[in-house]
């Protein structure tokens, strides 16, 4: 009797949200467990381009080092939040008071707040010079010039 016990409560912990499980994956195989296979792996390369477009497209060390930081937190906080949706209620009731996932769900959102904020919150344009832009808007304009000419008559 004393076994079937023990294992009643082995099965009570099997309930657990995985979120050190997947803070553990994260830290040790870096951006290689983001399988950009995945639907999520592709939302999150996008995210990661669309965060490096918003910072002007040529990001410095430092500021790559944050959005890979960044990205992973945003990882762990939408697989937290999916976590959370899923569940029957997010309060203890015995002890009256939320689940510990909450908690460290609202310290990830803290910790990718204060990442972007690092990065800054502005949009930034990327700097091009004006042969840059006329190149990209009209072309070389040789065969626009050679048209031009023709059609002039004196």
């Amino acid at each position: 009797m004393k076994q079937a016990a023990t294992s009643l409560n082995h099965f009570s912990n099997a309930t657990k949200h995985g979120l050190n499980t997947l803070k553990r994956a994260v830290n040790t195989l870096g951006n290689r467990v983001i399988d950009r296979r995945t639907v999520t792996g592709r939302a999150l390369a996008k995210w990661r381009k669309d965060l490096i477009q918003d910072l002007g497209g040529d990001v410095s060390t430092q500021q790559a080092a944050v959005i890979d930081l960044a990205v992973k937190s945003k990882l762990l906080l939408d697989s937290i939040d999916v976590w959370l949706l899923t569940q029957e209620t997010l309060v203890n009731k015995r002890k009256k008071s939320v689940i510990p996932a909450v908690m460290q769900r609202q310290q990830l959102a803290d910790g990718l707040a204060r990442y972007l904020a690092q990065l800054g919150l502005e949009r930034k344009t990327k700097q091009v010079s004006l042969e840059q832009y006329l190149a990209e808007e009209y072309g070389n304009g040789q065969d626009d010039n050679d048209n031009d000419q023709a059609e002039v008559k004196p």
